[in-house]
């Protein structure tokens, strides 16, 4: 009597050593690895276990404010290479690619062998790799709703793998690579949720405010007194642009504010806390020293100015905006209700540097620091004289630096500015 044939099961072939990636992938999911260092090791274990693969592809979407696909490339001989895809109205690529063909059709998988004489070669990416030496395809595209009515790179993952192997890839290496492609995408999908959080929270709250929270300083009062530089800008005249302008242009204007000011402040390496409306609140910790810190604050205010000065070069609607620069203690964590809460700095040094930024305005400066960061920097530095503030007790110093006022920062100063202000040395009198 004849046997009845065997079903053909995928996920049961493959090697011992096959096994092994598989397990090693899952052992990878518990960790914490990055996701390039992870799918680098699961193909180059492949490639050892005696998979042909001479290219590997993975293709991730990421939520991150500059790039919407994270796209990862190895080769036996180069290793790891990362693609950070940005956000584009350009889908012909998508279109055209096997990826865009799966996930129309509901498909989980794509072969096509490019070395036989009738090869199918209906996707531009396919006629590149044949160019380059491979020999046969497989792509795939992973949900991770575990529903394929929901393929595809929006909640899931797309991959490929190529081979160069003159044959191509044999049956058993298809089945390997489809169960070895399960484990994967358990092990990625782990990452990439924990890379779009991170992506998440670093955007939304600031890279250390981001980990902080993550690292489970999330209830109402986890926070601790740091010391810092503390900087504050504000946007003028604000209300008279938002009533002047459509709203998509005082958007766009917003936008180019906060690129002078926020992003000054991240490019001289401090964490911008707030967008308060048209605000910046950010600081400077003073871990490595506070002089470092000062000097850092006082770059990114004047690179600031620089950028401005660029913005500004032919737009019609002019930006100006003030910036204090403060140092003292603040505390740095959770406040609000407990259901809604804000990581941010609270603490006498934030309320002073908000009201030296005020100064701003009346003493037409657009930097200002106060005597304590000034004298944290040997730099020549204008006195302003004392000045009493909104809740602060006593009359303050403030100081601006010493050089003449570029051309888009000729404020004429107001009868209350005059008023209050002293001779100004050219260096800091001692406390």
């Amino acid at each position: 009597m004849a046997r009845p044939p065997v079903e053909f099961d995928p996920y049961s072939a493959g090697s011992d050593l096959i096994g092994t990636v598989a397990d090693w992938l899952m052992v990878q999911a518990l960790g914490e690895p990055d996701l390039q260092d992870l799918y680098a090791g699961c193909c180059a274990r492949l490639h050892a276990a005696g998979i042909p693969v001479a290219r590997a592809y993975l293709g991730c979407r990421i939520l991150h404010p500059l790039f919407s696909v994270l796209a990862l490339t190895w080769r036996p001989l180069d290793g790891i290479k990362v693609h950070e895809l940005p956000h584009s109205n350009d889908i012909r690529g998508w279109k055209e690619s096997p990826f865009h063909h799966l996930v129309k059709n509901r498909l989980p998988s794509l072969r096509r062998k490019l070395s036989v004489p009738d090869a199918i070669v209906d996707f531009p990416v396919l006629g590149e790799l044949r160019d380059q030496g491979m020999t046969d395809y497989f792509g795939y595209v992973v949900s991770f709703a575990g529903d394929s009515s929901t393929l595809g790179v929006a909640n899931g993952m797309i991959g490929s793998w190529a081979t160069d192997r003159g044959s191509g890839f044999s049956e058993h290496d298809i089945a390997a690579l489809m169960r070895i492609q399960r484990n994967l995408a358990t092990a990625c999908k782990v990452r990439i949720k924990d890379l779009i959080s991170r992506n998440v929270v670093s955007t939304y709250l600031g890279a250390n405010a981001g980990l902080r929270v993550l690292s489970g300083a999330i209830r109402r009062g986890d926070g601790e007194t740091i010391h810092a530089v503390v900087w504050f800008s504000d946007l003028r005249n604000s209300t008279g642009l938002a009533e002047k302008l459509a709203p998509d242009k005082y958007i766009a204007l917003l936008n180019a504010y906060f690129e002078c000011t926020a992003g000054a402040v991240l490019a001289h390496g401090g964490e911008v806390l707030l967008l308060i409306g048209d605000a910046v609140m950010a600081i400077f910790p003073t871990a490595q020293g506070a002089p470092d810190a000062c000097k850092a604050a006082l770059a990114a205010a004047e690179e600031s100015e620089r950028r401005l000065a660029a913005t500004n070069a032919g737009r019609v609607d002019k930006i100006e905006f003030g910036v204090a620069l403060h140092v003292g203690d603040l505390m740095f964590g959770n406040i609000g209700v407990p259901e809604r809460l804000q990581f941010t700095v609270v603490g006498p040094a934030a309320n002073e540097v908000s009201r030296v930024q005020a100064l701003t305005k009346t003493l037409g400066r657009r930097i200002l620091v106060s005597r304590d960061f000034a004298a944290l920097i040997d730099a020549p530095w204008e006195s302003l004289g004392l000045h009493r503030m909104q809740g602060l007790a006593d009359a303050r110093e403030v100081f601006a630096p010493l050089k003449e006022k570029s051309e888009p920062q000729r404020h004429r100063d107001t009868e209350e500015g005059r008023a209050g202000r002293r001779p100004a040395p050219t260096t800091l009198d001692p406390p």
